[in-house]
């Protein structure tokens, strides 16, 4: 704006005075040609063509809002009926992505291994994959998916990960995440083999979420979590576009515990801490001295280890013996009662309130999370519940107190919803602003009204533009809309401006309005244009794809239509006043 107001006008003045020199000294040998009238333009012409039957006609006008009218109903519509999707961000094209292993507790490392290497077999045989690595037993190297998703902090005889590295992706058409679906349906058939829990991660293009669905289960009584829980599972499981179903619950696993009898250990001569000290060293193998090395940086341990065939079962272990006071060597079963029971289970606590968590990923038609959400109710109000309970459920927040059982909705779900809600209050505070800011300038409430009409056609343009391109409606998409929201004000602004300064000369309110959008038409489609070509460059970019259609969609047909709609508007709600 500053340049607009001082360089520019100093500009035109240094580059067009040559011009202007040059007319003079034309004009005192040649005749001077006579300007052409406005009404005689091709743009006139063009313009009135299609703007004085509305202004004439009252069957026409209302024909034409109408249509305009439903046009934007149904545009809206797509919304509802799945046409244009809406989500946080859309998926990134990353040259990478992580096959997550997860085996029953208890699984061995080489079972565990097996596993993960029938799976980089079939890997290496797609010609996607550039390479991968198998880390067992351990976590992959951290990247963004272990910062967010805690993946990091893997590791066990149960886990493992494949590093995947794909072909660079400006030597690939199809997208990083097109490439993970093609490749799930063959992983998952290899993991239903082992009875393995195997998961497809991508590296999520900006929300930092445990996962892009997760379900939180609170409620009185934690084993009843667990098993509403795991009804959520199952519902996931049978919903549509809902892939990697798991939980943060580990499979039952079975714990021994050996019950010393102090009378009958006492009886043979035996301590009970000499008992408990025994397994502990048989089966800890932690060292139980040094080995001297002047050479070693650091100490070596010497460690005391059973062999594994000597530890491998229960009665193995219970044979172990203990020497007793008289000298004697005791099996430890003859001291000993066990008891075979369920481990315990982890419990997790957010905000120290006890929860289940349930977690799922989306590919398919309709990849947002708000989609596989929305329906819900009905299907949780089945899960059966105690006497006197019910299912809550919740989108935002925690529940305040845990004397009810409630499943709330997190992960990418609750980004969607916070940052929607955010610049949608955001979006209002801008239209009061612009509204303030008009009436301020123009003195009159029904003008900035009229004015403002340019937001809404702007919205057919940008779902259109969504629908026509396949793409998601994004929180860039909302920021473009938000910012072509100023751009379309300002066409109305330039219109009713003209017609207010023609009225003022004496021209009448139906002329002033044709002329009004013939004048302005030229400045306003330069301006449309330049920021549709603007946009174009970001067209192609997955993130910011949503930012370029809202503002080159909304641009052309907000335009368009606000060449139309706005004189007219305009000169329905004043002509009472130019009679």
């Amino acid at each position: 704006m500053f340049v607009a107001l001082t360089i520019t006008p100093y500009l035109g003045y240094i580059f067009l005075r040559e011009k202007d020199k040059n007319t003079s000294t034309s004009s005192a040998t040649d005749e001077e040609k006579p300007e052409k009238p406005l009404e005689e333009t091709r743009i006139y012409k063009f313009y009135q063509k299609f703007e004085r039957p509305l202004i004439e006609s009252s069957a026409k006008r209302w024909l034409f809002l109408g249509l305009t009218f439903i046009l934007l109903m149904g545009s809206m519509v797509m919304f509802f009926t799945n046409a244009v999707v809406v989500k946080m961000l859309p998926f990134d094209n990353k040259n990478e992505f992580q096959v997550v292993i997860d085996m029953p507790e208890g699984t061995t490392l080489e079972r565990t291994a097996v596993v993960a290497k029938e799976i980089s077999q079939y890997l290496s045989t797609r010609p996607e994959v550039v390479n991968y690595q198998n880390y067992i037993g351990t976590s992959a190297p951290i990247t963004f998916n272990g910062l967010v998703r805690h993946y990091d902090l893997r590791g066990g005889s149960n886990m493992a990960d494949i590093q995947v590295n794909l072909i660079d992706k400006g030597e690939r058409s199809a997208q990083s995440h097109d490439i993970a679906k093609l490749l799930r349906p063959d992983i998952q058939k290899i993991a239903s083999k082992y009875n393995a829990n195997v998961k497809l991660v991508e590296v999520p293009p900006g929300p930092p979420v445990l996962s892009t669905l997760v379900a939180e289960i609170y409620g009185p009584d934690y084993d009843k979590q667990m098993e509403i829980a795991n009804e959520v599972q199952n519902i996931l499981k049978n919903t549509e576009d809902v892939v990697d179903v798991d939980w943060m619950v580990e499979a039952d696993q079975k714990e021994f515990q050996f019950t010393i009898d102090k009378e009958k250990a006492m009886l043979y001569g035996v301590a009970p801490k000499q008992i408990a000290y025994t397994m502990n060293m048989a089966l800890s193998n932690r060292p139980l001295t040094v080995l001297y090395d002047e050479d070693a940086v650091n100490q070596i341990g010497l460690v005391l280890a059973l062999d594994e065939k000597e530890k491998s079962t229960i009665q193995d272990i219970s044979q172990l013996k203990v020497k007793s006071q008289q000298g004697n060597l005791v099996p430890i079963a003859d001291l000993v009662t066990i008891t075979e029971m369920t481990n315990a289970k982890s419990i997790y606590r957010k905000n120290q309130k006890r929860v289940v968590y349930v977690l799922a990923d989306m590919a398919g038609e309709l990849e947002s999370p708000a989609y596989a959400i929305l329906g819900m109710e009905d299907k949780l109000k089945a899960i059966p519940l105690p006497q006197g309970y019910e299912i809550n459920e919740m989108y935002l927040g925690q529940p305040e107190y845990e004397d009810d059982y409630t499943v709330k909705w997190d992960g990418e779900w609750q980004i969607t919803l916070e940052v929607f809600r955010d610049l949608g209050i955001a979006f209002l505070g801008a239209i009061i602003l612009i509204y303030i800011l008009i009436v301020g300038w123009f003195q009159n409430f029904k003008a900035p009204i009229v004015m403002m009409v340019a937001i809404p056609l702007s919205m057919i343009g940008i779902i259109l533009g969504h629908w026509l391109m396949g793409a998601f409606f994004t929180a860039t998409s909302f920021i473009g809309m938000i910012a072509l929201a100023g751009i379309m004000v300002r066409n109305s602004v330039l219109l009713i401006d003209f017609i207010n300064l023609r009225l003022e000369e004496g021209v009448p309110l139906k002329q002033a309005a044709i002329e009004a959008g013939a004048v302005r038409t030229t400045p306003i489609l330069l301006t449309a244009g330049t920021v549709v070509i603007g946009a174009f460059v970001i067209l192609f970019d997955p993130i910011f794809q949503g930012l370029a259609i809202s503002l080159m969609g909304g641009t052309i047909v907000s335009t368009v239509l606000t060449l139309l709609v706005v004189p007219l508007v305009y000169y329905m709600i004043e002509r009472k006043n130019h009679k």
